[in-house]
């Protein structure tokens, strides 16, 4: 541990990737001081009594994971990177489905930035209809909103649809300046932001005797565990050997030698989770907005109350469909298996072309299984375990995942930016290398 923290100062000898960490720190600062400036017309105390409920406070703490606590002070960055997560996922979707779009998607550069321009309209889109439901959602409960009517509405809408814009922009400007996963970065940033207060709460309630300390025990062992699990499951993968056959070019022999493609266990990564999160909250405000205009429907969103059955197996679904989905788009077994042979490789007991993928294929669809249950099932079991224990603070599989996930990529990215300027290791001693150096 030791020689860790010793060497986290290499990162700082690279004036580039000081730079980018710098532009990173600076946009999540931005973010985290739009979080606390609240919409104009809202009663806090109220608000605050709200989120601590457990009928509509239930539904906002669920909304509030993705805007790092500015749900909770109904701030202009409420709606977070919800409505552009939920665009990206509806394009995607239609680039499967819609051939125009998908010759778009094979163009190169000039294809992406189209898409990523209706990604942006379908974004603005969204977070209009999206920040409708939640004033409307805020509005209908007694003594939040001082002044209810369409003038508060009018003017919601327009701060959340502007403030998940600018969300969205600074999410894109630490993908082009900083060091990448821009959206992932930003939802990091807000649960990390909360896990002090937590700490505080579990430390409150254990000593006034609230909770028992074998019980605060059990869990942080259990939390550790599952962290623990993630971490190993997350850098699991199967390495397919691939053969490279010798060639004689002129006076020269080339190839012969072998390599290996890795197939992680969960190569989607924290996508799926967050897709699913972002999905289940449109069912979420839109049945709250039906029992406040028919009160004989209420029963509705109890049935899509976060900690219900029904939102639980309907979340883990979607997970385990985005795990399968988001896999197919960034794996083509027929593309790769083509690569493979023109690059005069084969896998050694598989013949080349339509038999090799049909073996990535194959391969995808035994190792994603397995991945998508340990995804689905960190949605389930904490939710269980908080119902089963009463916990006041406990963090869900799927923050945990996010941060970790967030995490270990941002640690490869800089282990790589590294790597590319000749540096012996982010967690290893070692000095930068001269371009002489060897």
């Amino acid at each position: 541990m030791i020689v860790q923290l010793k060497n986290f100062k290499n990162i700082f000898l690279v004036p580039e990737l000081r730079r980018k960490l710098g532009f990173t720190l600076g946009v999540l600062a931005v973010y985290r001081f739009g979080a606390h400036i609240p919409i104009p017309g809202i009663n806090t105390q109220a608000l605050q009594n709200l989120m601590s409920s457990k009928v509509a406070g239930g539904l906002l703490s669920y909304l509030d994971l993705f805007s790092g606590g500015a749900l909770k002070q109904f701030a202009i960055f409420a709606l977070g990177m919800i409505p552009y997560i939920n665009a990206s996922i509806m394009m995607q979707l239609l680039t499967v489905m819609l051939p125009s779009l998908e010759q778009l998607s094979k163009e190169g550069e000039y294809g992406r930035k189209i898409i990523n321009q209706y990604t942006r309209y379908l974004t603005l889109g969204l977070s209009i209809l999206q920040g409708f439901g939640l004033s409307t959602l805020i509005e209908s409960q007694p003594g939040v909103v001082i002044n209810p009517g369409w003038g508060f509405r009018l003017t919601t809408v327009l701060i959340l649809s502007v403030g998940s814009l600018f969300v969205m922009w600074l999410g894109e400007q630490i993908n082009a300046h900083g060091i990448g996963n821009g959206s992932s970065m930003i939802i990091f940033a807000g649960i990390v932001v909360n896990l002090p207060a937590a700490l505080i709460k579990i430390y409150s309630s254990v000593n006034l005797g609230q909770t028992d300390p074998l019980v605060a025990g059990l869990l942080l062992l259990i939390t550790l565990a599952v962290i623990g699990c993630i971490i190993f499951l997350e850098k699991g993968e199967r390495r397919v050997v691939v053969q490279y056959a010798k060639r004689v070019v002129g006076h020269k022999v080339y190839g012969g030698q072998s390599s290996y493609i890795p197939l992680k266990i969960n190569p989607s990564g924290v996508i799926p989770v967050i897709f699913a999160s972002a999905i289940m909250q449109l069912p979420m405000l839109l049945t709250n907005a039906i029992s406040k205009w028919f009160p004989a429907l209420s029963f509705i969103s109890d049935w899509f109350s976060y900690g219900s059955i029904l939102f639980f197996v309907l979340q883990s679904g979607l997970i385990i469909f985005f795990a399968f989905f988001y896999t197919a788009v960034i794996f083509n077994p027929a593309e790769l298996a083509d690569n493979i042979r023109k690059s005069g490789g084969f896998i050694p007991g598989i013949r080349p072309g339509k038999r090799t993928a049909e073996f990535f294929d194959y391969l995808l669809t035994r190792i994603g299984l397995p991945g998508a249950l340990y995804l689905a099932s960190l949605a389930l079991v904490p939710g269980i375990l908080q119902k089963i224990f009463n916990f006041p603070v406990m963090f869900s599989g799927i923050s945990l995942l996010i941060v970790i996930g967030v995490a270990m990529d941002t640690s490869s990215q800089i282990e790589s930016h590294l790597i590319e300027r000749r540096y012996e290791g982010f967690l290893s001693t070692g000095r930068l290398k001269g371009r002489g150096g060897r």
